[in-house]
């Protein structure tokens, strides 16, 4: 299809007279015929009724007006809009996440994402660390916001740390009201509820998470007592509110209020956990690149709000970005930006 043919037709279906759409187009009647008469033969219809004395539209050709102009108005967008995809300023990315990052980082960062680019269709799905890698692999997300396995991460794929995050107990508040457990000054030895059920996650649904537990215990001379297992953390911090054990879960799970659950600090130097950002190396995608930027960036401005101490919930590891700082009040407006997201989850 001549797209030339197709503006000479707009222009003279406006004018309704080929000497002054021949003007307005800067070329001589004659062409502008011949080229009316082509598109027509080309389209097998008639565009317009011919007279000595004027020219009209045939219903085909008024129908078809609108189709061409919107056509017309498209492909004049075509370079503006190639340019945005090329800056990421429009087009889709498909993030998973763990379902920790979901109290931390998801929130501050898909709201960041998404004021600096409102027409990026942006699509999250839970998963496990080890699936998403998988899924990476495979295409079926552009990034992912995981713990860390222990192994290597494939070549093909980059790793960006951003949360270093200490683990806290979770405790039955009713234990702490019998006196069952000991708290001195906000603080719980791990070697005072060595012999309560710990409630825990099975290995093969979060072997980074779980191994960072059960090597804590281990430090401490402990073989852990495994009272029950849940794959989902809403499920943990339940089944402690029911008194059926205590847990160790990221700091940041203060945030799930829960009744009948105290969150408590290990006394010395508690387990931390990682997050990071991992993305394909060869992904064309320049929303992925936005999104590197912005988790990075997060990443820095925290680390200069900290003074560069690296103390607390946001220091970063690996030589990668400090942590991210999650302010409550963003965290709030995040999640109202999630459409009411937030839900139970597996855990690693």
């Amino acid at each position: 299809m001549n797209l030339r043919r197709l503006k000479f037709f707009v222009t003279v279906a406006e004018e309704l007279h080929f000497g002054r759409a021949a003007e307005r187009l800067c070329m001589t009647q004659p062409p502008l015929s011949q080229a009316i008469l082509a598109l027509e033969e080309e389209l097998s219809v008639t565009l317009f009724k011919r007279t000595k004395r004027n020219v009209a539209l045939t219903p085909v050709g008024e129908h078809l007006l609108s189709h061409v102009s919107k056509l017309l108005q498209e492909v004049e967008a075509l370079p503006g809009l190639a340019r945005q995809l090329a800056r990421g300023e429009i087009g889709s990315l498909k993030l998973g996440f763990v379902t920790t990052a979901d109290y931390n980082l998801l929130p501050e960062l898909i709201s960041h994402y998404g004021v600096t680019f409102p027409e990026v269709k942006v699509t999250l799905k839970e998963m496990t660390s080890d699936l998403q890698v998988e899924a990476l692999m495979q295409g079926d997300i552009n990034a992912g916001l995981i713990i860390p396995l222990h192994q290597t991460l494939h070549t093909s794929l980059s790793y960006l740390p951003l949360l270093h995050e200490p683990l806290v107990a979770a405790v039955p508040e009713e234990w702490v009201r019998a006196g069952r457990v000991e708290i001195v000054n906000g603080r719980l030895k791990i070697q005072d509820v060595a012999e309560e059920p710990l409630v825990l996650f099975p290995r093969r649904s979060a072997p980074a998470f779980h191994d960072i537990i059960t090597t804590y215990f281990a430090s401490h001379g402990i073989e852990p007592v495994i009272g029950q297992e849940a794959i989902q953390m809403q499920t943990i911090i339940s089944l402690v509110s029911a008194g059926m054990g205590f847990a160790l879960v990221p700091g940041s799970l203060r945030r799930l209020g829960r009744m009948g659950v105290r969150y408590v600090g290990l006394e010395g130097k508690p387990p931390v956990i990682e997050t990071g950002l991992v993305w394909r190396k060869e992904d064309p995608s320049p929303t992925v690149l936005r999104l590197v930027e912005i988790a990075r960036g997060l990443g820095e401005q925290a680390g200069e709000e900290d003074g560069g101490t690296g103390e607390g919930l946001g220091e970063g590891l690996g030589g990668g970005a400090p942590g991210v700082g999650l302010p409550e009040a963003a965290l709030v407006h995040a999640r109202r930006d999630l459409n009411g997201h937030g839900h139970a989850g597996r855990l690693d």
